[in-house]
């Protein structure tokens, strides 16, 4: 029986465009798609371990909400924010930045329009 290690290592790619083909590439990171393994390696991670506020997971997918109604709520998120970073560092598995949003919800909140 395989382990998940020797499922994630020595791994390679090749690209397919019009019919010609690359050369085939090792992979350095990441988890196969379309895998039944894939999903769960990013589910159980102890990143709520690290962060105060509230998370919702799926996948590769990652948000972050808290109810910021004061100076101190706002320093709380933003240190949750920073260890969210270190985390994901350290398990080099780094956020895009370009797909990160910030939502406003709320009547009493004047960025909300």
């Amino acid at each position: 029986m395989k382990s998940v290690e020797n499922w994630l290592s020595e791994r390679k790619q090749r690209v397919v465009l019009g019919g010609e083909f690359s050369e085939w590439r090792a992979i350095l990171s990441g988890v196969p798609q379309r895998s039944v393994l894939g999903p769960l390696l990013f589910i159980i991670n102890d990143i709520d371990d690290h962060v105060n506020s509230r998370l919702l997971k799926f996948n590769d997918d990652t948000k972050i909400y808290f109810k910021v109604n004061s100076p101190e709520n706002i320093e709380r998120l933003r240190e949750d924010l920073y260890k969210l970073v270190s985390w994901s560092k350290e398990w080099q598995m780094l956020f895009n930045i370009q797909k990160c949003k910030v939502m406003l919800l709320g009547y009493d909140n004047p960025h909300v329009k």
